[in-house]
């Protein structure tokens, strides 16, 4: 594989260089938490960071619940990413330890566990099939009768009849999350570009960096594509090349539990309600976050007077006292899907270019592991195992016949 250095002694680019005099080993395109977890652990493996975001932190991450559910978000057809998801929940811990020390802030984890739960007949039915999916795949699951999760949780509806009990799926506060990592990379010693990104540079085939929207061109050794739900809309990439991402919207609302109320739950409940999954976050801070709709709407973030009525109606019939709660915020994201809904993590076809996006339901709990895989595949050129299935080139038209 070439090395990160090829392009880096060609004299004509010498005027596009940072005030440092010298060329970003890498530069990342796109600011939210996969971008930034990235520039973080690139720059702390000593290599020249860069990120281009016009707001970093901005992302979907500032609508995001936070739930680091590897168990309860299984779906069938996705037990390969579950291993990847699994390695990324194991590795939490420590990342949020180590980015709270690197950042000097709190982010809000919580290893307060997660109760899914049915409330009919058909919906129980579907949770002892996910119940029993779980045990096969080896994972950490009890199930609780209905008189049993009230218990755990007293303001769930007299009708629940059954749920599971994950102790294992964990949260933390994606907003936190965000902050902490724009402040380790600054105190790491990323660049930030706070610009959108108009086009990507290609010179003999190969990636060598970007154009700003007002101009600026910035090169570098290694160009990483990490724009979530906008990654397939960079201008110079070649067609082949684009990463097959689209947006799928959510929205989600976020109320506040009074003093005199708490504690209103004290853990994340899921449920299926007429078909949405519907889950409810509950925040040491006293927020609680109840989402999310799941819309192909295109770039659309507006949030709908339906939207909030789904999700409180369903809400209600999970939780009836929701209803008695403050309302203090209202929103819509877009979540980067892949075809199949796990992301692409590695060296696209393209030399110079690597991609980092199409997470889709699962961002913040890949967080961990996709800045490891990301910084050794930058540091080394080689991808690390958990990730190989992931590489961007399970979508190439055509498979090259070489390892990825």
């Amino acid at each position: 594989m070439h090395t990160h250095h090829a392009s880096r002694h060609t004299s004509h680019q010498a005027h596009h260089a940072d005030t440092a005099g010298t060329l970003p080993d890498v530069l990342i395109v796109g600011g939210g938490i996969i971008g930034l977890v990235t520039a973080w652990r690139s720059a702390q493996r000593g290599l020249r960071t860069a990120v281009v975001d016009p707001e970093p932190g901005g992302g979907a991450a500032q609508v995001a619940a936070g739930m680091l559910a590897a168990v309860t978000e299984l779906h069938y057809g996705e037990q390969v990413l579950l291993g990847l998801n699994l390695e990324s929940a194991r590795r939490y811990p420590g990342f949020a330890a180590e980015l709270a020390e690197a950042s000097g802030q709190e982010l809000g984890y919580r290893a307060c566990g997660t109760l899914a739960v049915a409330l009919d007949l058909d919906d129980r039915a579907n949770l002892r099939e996910l119940h029993a999916l779980q045990v096969r795949s080896g994972l950490e699951s009890e199930w609780l009768t209905g008189r049993e999760c009230r218990r755990l949780e007293p303001m769930l509806a007299p009708g629940v009849r059954g749920g599971l009990r994950v102790d294992g799926d964990h949260q933390v506060d994606p907003r936190r999350l965000a902050k902490a990592l724009v402040i380790a990379c600054e105190r790491a010693g990323v660049a930030f570009h706070r610009d959108w990104a108009e086009r990507l540079t290609v010179e003999r085939g190969r990636a060598t960096g970007v154009v700003l929207a007002d101009g600026t061109a910035l090169a570098a050794g290694q160009v990483v594509l990490a724009a979530g739900s906008l990654s397939g809309r960079l201008a110079g990439v070649p067609d082949a090349v684009l990463p097959p991402v689209r947006p799928v919207k959510g929205q989600v609302l976020r109320l506040t539990v009074p003093r005199v109320y708490a504690p209103f739950l004290s853990r994340t409940v899921r449920a299926v309600v007429r078909g949405s999954h519907l889950y409810l976050v509950p925040r040491e801070n006293g927020e609680l976050v109840i989402g999310a709709t799941s819309e192909e709407l295109g770039w659309d973030t507006t949030v709908t007077a339906g939207g909030v009525y789904e999700l409180l109606r369903d809400a209600h019939e999970l939780v009836p006292g929701i209803t008695e709660l403050p309302l203090t915020e209202t929103r819509a994201g877009l979540r980067p899907a892949s075809p199949d809904n796990a992301p692409l993590l590695g060296p696209s076809a393209l030399p110079g270019l690597l991609l980092a996006t199409g997470h889709y339901r699962n961002g913040v709990l890949l967080t961990p592991v996709t800045g490891d895989v990301m910084a050794e595949l930058l540091t080394t050129g080689e991808l690390p195992a958990e990730a190989r299935a992931f590489t961007p080139r399970r979508f190439s038209p055509v498979r090259q016949e070489q390892p990825a």
